[in-house]
């Protein structure tokens, strides 16, 4: 008996041994700059959700598209969080750094608010031109009357930004920079918008 108790405990071991080693990860933040604050207030408040987004992009992987129709992911690498989510942070850290927002929230806080951004996350992934990897966001909004959900406005964001390299980092920088240029673009439609439409 002592004899089996010894065999099978150094099978178990010998099956550890062959398990394949957990692949290390980089993990990255997208990258921001803070917009100029702005010195204007508005009297209404903003909710702004999460994009929603088809399965592949609803995850942590860095997609990419080495060639039309073909779709792989950077390996040994993620975001920090799902896209969606990570695209939200950018999109409220915008608005807070704009400063004629006060009143903010997100979907998560259940708060209420006179207006809300709805969106679809149409592209976020590199994508090969020319042989030189670029950042694309692509970006459906809606700006919502809260009380009644009715549609107010809606206009289709997308930015390109072409990496530095073929390395991740620059792919990563190249995701920074778009971001800044699509909050940028967004924050100013809704404030335009949001004071077209509010009493």
């Amino acid at each position: 008996m002592k004899r089996l108790s010894l065999l099978l405990a150094a099978g178990l071991l010998s099956a550890c041994s062959i398990l394949p080693q957990s692949e290390p990860l980089d993990i990255y933040l997208l990258p921001g700059a803070a917009l100029p604050a702005q010195t204007q207030r508005v009297d209404w408040s903003l909710r702004v959700n999460s994009p929603v987004s088809n399965q592949l992009l609803d995850g942590t992987r860095i997609v990419v598209l080495p060639e039309p129709g073909r779709v792989n992911t950077y390996q040994g690498v993620r975001w920090s969080e799902r896209t969606p989510q990570l695209l939200r942070g950018r999109l409220l850290d915008a608005f807070h750094d704009d400063g004629r927002v006060q009143a903010l929230s997100n979907e998560e806080q259940r708060l209420q608010a006179d207006l809300e951004l709805v969106s679809d996350l149409r592209s976020f992934h590199s994508q090969y031109r020319d042989d030189r990897p670029e950042a694309l966001i692509q970006l459906d909004v809606r700006l919502v009357d809260a009380r009644d959900q009715r549609i107010l406005a809606s206009r289709r964001f997308s930015v390109s930004q072409p990496a530095g390299d073929t390395s991740v980092p620059a792919v990563v920088a190249a995701f920074g920079q778009a971001g800044d240029r699509l909050a940028q673009e967004l924050v100013d439609w809704t404030l335009n918008e949001g004071q077209r439409v509010t009493p």
